[in-house]
């Protein structure tokens, strides 16, 4: 994916708020995908007694009863369902945690322009605090809210609005990176002005195809057009 061109480079000067994703955005999506699709499939083959086909075919069934609620982005849920303690697994391989590219030199230099900066996601709160801790890029944000506290998924109706409502912003001066399709049509529907993509949220994986949204590949792209306000 090239480095973004002038015409689709965020209008830096009017934007106010600046709302990054976490998963597949600031961070490489392989440690969740990794995670979910093989670690805990091995985990729960070998709990229950069952094959790691068997394992997968269950999660598969349960994932799509699910996906796009709070449930499925929920460790309580998952802990429930499956038997397993997903916090503490999470935490046995935090050592595959990995920042995208250039993801602090574009939220150091944001935050010295004046920008206020959100983490704005639908990880349960735990998962958060994990990834935060490990990551240390949490005193780059003004808050970081979980989709957990707004009791919606960023994908569902109404989700934004009541957004503005735990955070104030201006969505006519607002910006958000965000590797779900999903997730950016929705904040688009609901007014949120710039909305940018992620072109390969999983580094191991290709890149995305898709010209429905500008995306991003190396945050280093974006550092020549941050001006303060």
């Amino acid at each position: 994916m090239p480095a973004l061109t002038p015409a689709i480079m965020p209008p830096w000067p009017h934007v106010e708020t600046v709302m990054f994703d976490m998963d597949g955005t600031l961070l490489d999506l392989h440690f969740d995908n990794y995670f979910w699709r093989v670690l805990v499939p091995e985990r729960y083959s070998a709990r229950h007694g069952v094959s790691v086909q068997a394992a997968q075919n269950v999660l598969q069934q349960k994932t799509d009863e699910v996906l796009g609620t709070l449930d499925w982005y929920c460790l309580d849920y998952w802990e429930r369902e499956l038997g397993l303690e997903i916090a503490e697994l999470k935490r046995a391989i935090t050592r595959k945690i990995r920042l995208r590219p250039n993801v602090e030199p574009l939220l150091r230099s944001l935050w010295y322009t004046g920008k206020r900066i959100l983490l704005v996601t639908n990880a349960h709160p735990a998962s958060l605090r994990i990834k935060m801790h490990n990551a240390e890029l949490a005193p780059y944000f003004h808050r970081c809210i979980s989709a957990h506290q707004v009791r919606l998924a960023k994908e569902s109706e109404g989700f934004w609005a009541r957004l503005q409502e735990l955070e104030p912003f201006d969505p006519e001066r607002a910006i958000l990176f965000d590797d779900s399709l999903p997730v950016l049509r929705r904040a688009s529907q609901e007014g949120i002005r710039h909305v940018y993509g992620i072109s390969r949220p999983d580094s191991s994986r290709p890149a995305i195809d898709s010209d429905e949204f500008p995306l991003v590949e190396d945050f280093g792209a974006l550092l020549p057009g941050v001006r303060a306000t």
